[in-house]
Formats: C-alpha cells, sequence, structure tokens
C-alpha cells in the first residue's frame, strides 16, 4: 500500500507540479536513471528541492528513491509523519548523540543493501537562497565502507527563489538541475568534502539561471 501511495502522489501531484510550474533545465538527466544502490547528494535551499529530485526518476523507479531528512522536523506529529513516511518514503535520522555511527544509518544500510537510491543534503539544512552552506561529513561515514555505492552530486539553482526558507508562497522561476559525475573513491572525510565542494562550483557554472543574474548585476 505504501508503494502504490507514493507512486499516485509522484504521479499526480510531483510530476504535474514540476511540469505545469517550473522550468527546469536539466544537465545529465540520464546519469541519475541507473539503477541503485546510489546516493544523491545535494545543495538544499527550498523545500521543493526533494519533490524536483523525486520528479526526475521514472515511475517505475522512484519508489526506491529514499530522502533522508530529520526525525524531529518531519516526523514532529502525526500527519507529518505519515505524509513523510508514505508519500515520500522518508528515512527518519535522529539528530544529537547516538551510541555509534551504525546506528544512525542503520536504516540507511538496509535501503542501500536492497537496492534503493537515496537522497541526503550534505548541508544538513536548508541554506539561503542561491547559495552553498557548508558541507557535513556524515555521508563519508555512511560509505567509506561501501564499495558497491555511487555518490552521484545535484546542484539545483532557482529553487531558493521559488520557496525560499521561511517563506510559504510560492513563485515559479525557472531553475536548473546539474548532475555531476559519480564522486571518486572516497579516502577521508576530508576527501569527500574537498570533492564535493569543487563539483558543486564546477556545477554551477553551467547553471543558467546563475549565468543570466551575473550578465543582470553587469
Amino acid at each position: 500500500m505504501q508503494k502504490i501511495i507514493k507512486l499516485l502522489f509522484i504521479l499526480l501531484v510531483v510530476k504535474p507540479f514540476v511540469l505545469l510550474f517550473l522550468g527546469l533545465n536539466i544537465v545529465n538527466r540520464r546519469k541519475i536513471n541507473s539503477i541503485g544502490p546510489n546516493i544523491i547528494v545535494a545543495n538544499h535551499n527550498s523545500h521543493l528541492d526533494t519533490m524536483v529530485l523525486l520528479s526526475l526518476f521514472p515511475l517505475s523507479y522512484v519508489h526506491n528513491v529514499r530522502p533522508v531528512a530529520a526525525h524531529d522536523y518531519f516526523f514532529k506529529n502525526k500527519l507529518l509523519a505519515w505524509f513523510s513516511l508514505n508519500c515520500l518514503g522518508v528515512i527518519p535520522i535522529k539528530r544529537g548523540k547516538a551510541s555509534s555511527v551504525d546506528s544512525i544509518f542503520s536504516q540507511c544500510h538496509k535501503a542501500l543493501s536492497e537496492g534503493e537510491t537515496l537522497i541526503i543534503f550534505p548541508e544538513g539544512t536548508r541554506g539561503d537562497p542561491e547559495s552553498v552552506s557548508k558541507i557535513k561529513k556524515g555521508v563519508y561515514y555512511l560509505v567509506k565502507n561501501r564499495d558497491d555505492v555511487s555518490v552521484i552530486p545535484v546542484v539545483m539553482h532557482g529553487l531558493g527563489k521559488s520557496l525560499p526558507k521561511g517563506e510559504a508562497l510560492f513563485v515559479p522561476f525557472n531553475c536548473d538541475v546539474i548532475i555531476g559525475e559519480p564522486l571518486e573513491k572516497l579516502i577521508s572525510s576530508t576527501h569527500f568534502v574537498q570533492q564535493l565542494q569543487e563539483q558543486f562550483s564546477i556545477m554551477l557554472e553551467q547553471c543558467v539561471t546563475r549565468n543570466d543574474e551575473m550578465c543582470q548585476a553587469d
């Protein structure tokens, strides 16, 4: 039943909304359609980020795509918890102290072992519109002993204007979605952060909306 609810939500809500109200410039879309286990690591500026990322996957696979999100936010009441589990397929992470890294990521490891794809925002929270905040190292500790998992960076630009943090009013904007090359084998948490920062910088340069803004500023 949970699978059916999620498929109906993606088909009847997410994909029509993205198609009708957001103009997406998608670069290298084919790289995101591969079967998991994968981890999509993306910048985070808007509540719309997860919906846009889910819209990129074919319906035949999207039920296997699991956003990873904070338990204290997405499960703070029964209605939001139901929506998060059934419509988005969220894997909750309890922020704060835990007995071990393995206990924090136990559900993530289970999903990856079943061939699923995770969506993780390594900044940890939504940042200021169209900016990349400090990248946290958690993804490294999730994948450091998993050679079977590809880590694929994605940069989105424009969604921070469509529905920025702290705002409830949606404003249609053209948006870029740039899918990058999988990260090289990670040798340390510092290496992960450096690689991802470099990839994000390169990919931001490909964003049409960002370049248009820079031209207008000049």
